[in-house]
């Protein structure tokens, strides 16, 4: 897939808690894309709230929140990602990529697959986004 990043700068937001987690934001044409790795869990969960907010501020035409690199998924992130599909209204498409146990299981469990668009891998998430 063809990538135009339409700004020059990274977001980068490192965790200072115990838990390893980092959170990236990236734009691919009016789409953001922020990316988790690590563990999301009670500790860094607000990491991921916080760049997820920062990105709907800007407006985008949609927010893809990749969790390929998450090890570790607990019930906080998942809220967060329910939260910011509601925050993000009907008017910004949402969706998530997760695939494997850590993330699209649990994901799929619980029922949010069922609210959040979820997809396998980023390349097919943007592609939902352009159509």
């Amino acid at each position: 897939m063809d990538e135009q990043s339409t700004e020059d700068t990274t977001g980068t937001f490192g965790a200072t808690s115990s838990s390893n987690c980092v959170v990236t934001e990236r734009w691919v044409n009016r789409v953001a894309v922020v990316s988790v790795s690590g563990v999301v869990d009670m500790l860094t969960s607000p990491q991921l709230e916080t760049a997820i907010d920062g990105a709907l501020g800007q407006q985008p035409a949609g927010v893809v929140i990749d969790l390929t690199e998450v090890e570790f998924l607990a019930s906080a992130g998942m809220g967060v990602l329910v939260a910011a599909h509601d925050k993000a209204g009907s008017e910004v498409s949402f969706s998530v990529v997760a695939d494997g146990p850590a993330t699209s299981r649990p994901l799929k469990l619980v029922g949010i697959a069922d609210i959040v668009s979820l997809f396998p891998n980023l390349d097919e998430a943007l592609a939902a986004h352009q159509t």
